[in-house]
């Protein structure tokens, strides 16, 4: 059974993917920013309204993915913060200025994470590499990798997507995501045949969760 994850850039459309199917959550901030670490108060408030799984946003600003001492620094500590709300994972990425994956800052991450999962978000889509990325992320110990297959949108890089759920062969959870709606989730899991799927399910160029997709999505 396919599986829909809600990227939720506020509370609001928490609720509405929670109450419309959603079979998890990923919370951040900084939608214009692609997504940015929430605030603690919003997200202890949102794990006291839901009983889904929640996944946390650990970014600390829009832009690249390389990041300073004092950043990387801000990134623990988040991480330990969220952490103790109960949340259920963590969404992280962080690469080196050469675009290769950073695999001693993420190990440090994912070991604060335990025993929580962690998903290496769509800095992967920015990483050198399709194959040898796919290794460092496994060995740094994600769970999950966010991504549309190196390219713009999953629509573009279906075949990559596929490429990348064959070569994982079940060691890790490909999340396909990137311009996903209920428009193309057909073609794109019948083409990649991956089991879990994100999209923000806004629909209107706005700021919230669109529950007709949401559902749309669920049911596709």
């Amino acid at each position: 059974m396919s599986k829909i994850e809600i990227a939720c850039f506020n509370p609001e459309s928490a609720i509405i993917a929670f109450e419309s199917g959603a079979d998890r959550i990923e919370l951040c901030d900084g939608l214009s920013e692609g997504g940015t670490t929430p605030n603690f108060e919003t997200a202890k408030k949102l794990r006291e309204k839901i009983n889904i799984p929640i996944f946390v946003m650990i970014r600390p600003r829009g832009g690249d993915f390389t990041y300073s001492d004092a950043e990387f620094e801000q990134m623990k500590t988040d991480l330990i913060s969220l952490k103790s709300l109960n949340v259920d994972g963590f969404v992280f990425g962080i690469l080196d200025e050469d675009d290769e994956v950073n695999r001693e800052q993420n190990k440090i991450l994912v070991e604060l994470a335990s025993p929580l999962p962690c998903t290496f978000h769509r800095a992967f889509d920015r990483a050198k590499g399709l194959d040898s990325s796919l290794e460092k992320v496994i060995e740094c110990g994600f769970t999950t990798i966010l991504t549309s297959g190196q390219k713009p949108n999953v629509s573009e890089g279906k075949e990559n997507l596929k490429k990348l759920v064959e070569l994982a062969d079940g060691r890790l959870e490909i999340l396909v995501g990137g311009g996903l709606r209920s428009s193309n989730i057909e073609d794109i899991r019948a083409c990649t045949r991956a089991e879990y799927f994100h999209s923000s399910a806004i629909t209107d160029g706005g700021a919230f969760a669109n529950a007709d997709e949401v559902v749309t999505l669920k049911n596709k």
